[in-house]
């Protein structure tokens, strides 16, 4: 048996007596940066490393490495008459999850079976942010209650990740519009992606939005603005090294909207530093005045990955009306 897990964390927990076979971490942050549909092939694979060494500190050869290493285990799942994929509710799992459907879809699976646990809360968790939450007996009690994979997980799940790694948004948004009950969790994570992109009222996403509002009251800790809009928005399930991207972001330009005080820079794929651990976040005049309602995008322009659609110059072609919970098209 073949257990496919969402984090270092969970096979962690996993090994002590939980579940019987091996054990397969898929680590990527699709969330993050250019994605493809065939994110094997190998120029693609090397775009989205150069992207994540720079914005996230994650090294080139690290990522390469890794990516090659479990697509090599993940052809080789014949050798296993059973497979489970383990994963959560939020964005970054619905993400693997559905390329893991989108790749099982093309195989031919022969005498392996598919199975499915994908949870979205746990009795006695009060905010539920993921499977790596829980103790060695809590995981015990979810092993064996997954199911078979069904054609019409694999269909939705192949057809969410091509939506997903579309150039044209439309493809997503429509795909939402239409039945995802197959996949309980899409509809909910991949609507929030998409209140990721700029908004029609300011030009920020959510995540930008929600900081600043938070800072606004008076919360200037890098590291309790991770936990106060990662809790509001554990639906994406944001890690850390995303959310210093998004503040190291916000910092930079010409018209910064944040500035960062008693620290250099933020931590990269290293553990935060003394001096970071005590920095703080003062809000720049002009972030005040974009909170207060003027546009980021029409005075700084946008560079910015949003699964396979990226927005680019002084007009980002596609907005996030937030009353409308839509995405507008501004081209038009």
């Amino acid at each position: 048996m073949l257990h496919i897990v969402n984090g270092d964390a969970v096979a962690e927990t996993l090994q002590q007596g939980v579940v019987q076979g091996e054990l397969l971490v898929w680590r990527e942050v699709y969330p993050e940066g250019p994605v493809f549909r065939e994110a094997v092939e190998p120029s693609h694979r090397l775009v989205r490393a150069k992207y994540l060494e720079k914005a996230m500190g994650i090294p080139e050869e690290d990522f390469i490495r890794s990516s090659e290493a479990q697509e090599l285990q993940l052809a080789r799942f014949r050798e296993y008459e059973d497979i489970v994929l383990w994963f959560e509710h939020d964005l970054f799992d619905q993400t693997m999850l559905s390329y893991l459907l989108h790749w099982f879809a093309r195989q031919s699976l022969g005498q392996t079976r598919l199975h499915l646990l994908c949870i979205g809360d746990y009795p006695g968790v009060d905010l539920f942010r993921g499977l790596g939450q829980l103790s060695a007996s809590q995981l015990k009690t979810l092993s064996g209650t997954w199911h078979a994979v069904e054609e019409d997980e694999l269909k939705l799940g192949s057809a969410v990740w091509e939506a997903y790694t579309s150039p044209d948004p439309k493809d997503l948004q429509q795909l939402l519009r239409e039945d995802t009950s197959a996949l309980p969790f899409v509809k909910e994570a991949f609507g929030l992606h998409l209140s990721r992109y700029p908004s029609t009222d300011n030009g920020l996403g959510i995540i930008e939005q929600l900081t600043l509002e938070h800072i606004d009251s008076g919360i200037c800790s890098p590291i309790e603005l991770f936990r106060q809009t990662g809790n509001q928005l554990h639906g994406l399930g944001m890690g850390d090294l995303q959310y210093w991207h998004v503040l190291s972001s916000m910092c930079e330009g010409k018209s910064p909207l944040l500035k960062l005080e008693g620290a250099k820079a933020f931590p990269g794929f290293v553990q935060p530093s003394a001096d970071f651990q005590a920095s703080r976040l003062v809000m720049t005049e002009w972030g005040t005045r974009v909170l207060r309602g003027e546009d980021h995008v029409e005075r700084c322009g946008i560079d910015r990955w949003y699964g396979g659609v990226h927005l680019h110059g002084r007009h980002a072609a596609w907005r996030w009306d937030v009353e409308a919970k839509a995405l507008v098209d501004c081209r038009e």
